[in-house]
């Protein structure tokens, strides 16, 4: 179908990391990779000036950043907090260290020694199974491509050149340039490369600029003027689009806006169904930034606050003392009615900032998490005080990650009444009932959850690994990943399970993966009847409405119905149809069609 004379119309789909659209005219930003050129250097006072070059164009890296930093107003949330993770980079002496070595011991100039330990940090970080912690690594290599355009006497950021209302089109764009959109004229912006996960599509959603990531070309195809539309919800970019498409976007535009402000009028209400069901409704969240936010999208407390971001490019795993007055800052805040905080899953090679680590054949079911905490027990005691010592401020709760089976949580207990004693001989100060909890994320401790809730508080199911082992595949894998569906038969009937089980030791079972926040699935977990859900604070407005507007007998109805079915695209057809007649405007909104 044609548009704007000869021009074609083109649609693009991508993942829709930031809800909402936009319709506006084009301003791709040219991230052409810089060429690094290859010099040998044989005299040692040259090799002295290339260590002193790398120097200042550190120094003027962290003079840009910091810059921009102080543009930013501190309580603009994540925004302020991923430039300073930027300039830590940069401070890290790790990174400067392996960079000054390698010209030195290689005789080479440092464009070519930085990309060299860049390198190694892509290694590193493609080894690394959790998608946020794998994804961070778009963090160092902006800070890198930010140093060698410094090297090479390269252009600046591009966002300063846009003055009037646009969309921005990109291979890719850094945390340090999207969170200078706020305030500007940016309508939305649409990617080659990225994903959900990564600081970018966080600092959009924290913006509420609609974004669309992962569209693999859209740079080729598009030109500077181009009419786009980007649907942030759907994941979708129209390039050229048709009259008649801009008006029904436009309506869709309107529709969204008008239910986002009435949902957020009502996000603060209790996620109660009709007859009397309450669902507690809590927000994932990394960093005290996020906290604002996930009040003001109405939740009631924190689900799981990950911990790993805590360890990250860093030396030295932090101590007792910072990891209490991190955690108490959460508890602390009056609005926060519970926070349970997610021991830190990470491998034991993966947050020092030395890139010279050891390869494990598959990370994935390596030394990680629990694992390793009780294989090295000191680092897991240091993060138990800390948390311990935070829940005499607040209701706080712990959750260990990663169990697979009995013999690792009576592990983690002893070690947690050893802490208890430790804290207790001192004189500190601790919640002696503070609740202990499992991520059920594990085929394994699914299939004995009934053994498993006997020695626990809580469950949480992270349906984002349960459904990757039960399915055996790699959710960031683009040629496996179609295979990632969260109603496949087998998953359902392990979620089901586990809450059976837990309920029969009378303990509460929650979700915290992705299927918790997504709105097509709210009435199949409510029929399942999962206790809590706990998600990114932009979905909870929308899944505590259907909440409200449902009934618990009409959820158990659902679940049974598609039971019965043996095939995941029956199911998944039969609830999008479902949840789209039984509430047709909310679904218009968050349709993924």
């Amino acid at each position: 179908m044609a548009a704007q004379g000869l021009k074609k119309t083109i649609v693009l789909k991508g993942i829709g990391v930031s809800p909402g659209v936009a319709c506006g005219k084009a301003f791709p930003i040219d991230h052409r990779p810089i060429t690094i050129p290859y010099i040998e250097i044989s005299d040692r006072d040259f090799l002295e000036k290339e260590v002193a070059r790398f120097i200042r164009a550190l120094d003027s890296s962290t003079a840009e950043l910091e810059a921009i930093k102080n543009k930013l107003d501190a309580e603009e949330g994540i925004g302020p907090l991923i430039i300073e993770a930027h300039v830590m980079i940069l401070r890290d002496t790790g990174f400067i260290r392996s960079t000054i070595e390698t010209i030195r011991k290689r005789g080479i100039n440092a464009e070519w020694a930085l990309e060299l330990t860049l390198s190694r940090y892509r290694d590193v970080f493609g080894r690394m199974e959790d998608v946020y912690l794998k994804d961070r690594i778009r963090d160092v290599e902006d800070v890198v491509h930010r140093v060698l355009r410094h090297l090479l006497g390269a252009g600046g950021e591009a966002i300063s050149d846009i003055k009037e209302e646009a969309i921005i089109v990109a291979h890719d764009l850094s945390p340090a340039e999207t969170v200078q959109m706020k305030g500007k004229n940016i309508l939305a912006f649409a990617t080659d490369v990225g994903g959900k996960t990564s600081h970018t599509a966080i600092v959009a959603r924290s913006l509420s600029i609609p974004a669309v990531v992962g569209l693999e070309n859209i740079t080729k195809k598009v030109r500077k003027e181009d009419k786009l539309i980007v649907d942030g919800t759907s994941g979708v970019v129209i390039v050229n689009p048709d009259q008649e498409t801009v008006r029904r976007y436009e309506d869709k535009k309107r529709h969204y806006r008008i239910l986002e402000e009435d949902f957020i009028k009502g996000a603060g209400l209790p996620a109660v169904t009709k007859d009397g069901r309450g669902i507690g409704v809590g927000a994932n969240i990394e960093f005290v930034e996020e906290i604002p936010s996930a009040i003001y999208h109405g939740a009631n407390g924190v689900g799981l606050f990950r911990t790993e971001f805590f360890y990250v490019n860093r030396e030295q795993s932090p101590t007792e003392e910072e990891h209490y007055e991190h955690y108490r800052i959460v508890v602390e805040n009056k609005d926060i009615k519970w926070a349970t905080f997610r021991t830190f899953d990470l491998g034991g090679d993966k947050f020092i900032s030395d890139p010279r680590l050891a390869e494990e054949m598959n990370p994935a079911m390596g030394l990680r998490a629990v694992r390793y905490c009780l294989r090295e027990p000191d680092i897991f005691e240091v993060q138990l005080r800390g948390i311990l010592r935070a829940s005499a401020h607040g209701n706080t709760g712990i959750m260990i990650p990663m169990i697979s089976g009995l013999e690792e949580i009576l592990e983690v207990k002893k070690i947690i009444e050893k802490v208890k004693d430790n804290l207790r001989a001192r004189r500190i100060p601790f919640n002696e009932g503070i609740k202990l909890g499992i991520m059920v994320e594990v085929p394994s401790a699914a299939m004995v959850a009934d053994a498993l809730a006997r020695e626990v508080d809580f469950f949480s199911i992270g349906t984002n690994d349960l459904i990757q082992y039960s399915l055996a595949i790699d959710r960031v894998n683009e040629h496996v990943g179609y295979l990632y569906r969260p109603c496949h038969p087998a998953v359902l009937r392990l979620i089901r399970y586990v809450v059976e089980a837990g309920h029969r030791a009378g303990i509460k079972v929650a979700m915290c993966g992705e299927m918790a926040g997504d709105p097509f699935c709210t009435m199949l977990l409510l029929g399942l009847e999962l206790d809590g859900l706990s998600m990114t604070p932009l979905a909870i407005p929308l899944v505590k409405r259907i909440i409200r507007e449902a009934t618990m007998e009409e959820a158990k109805k659902l679940v049974n119905h598609v039971m019965g079915f043996d095939r995941t695209d029956q199911i998944e057809e039969y609830i999008k149809d479902y949840m789209r007649r039984r509430f047709p405007d909310y679904c218009a909104v968050a349709d993924v069609e």
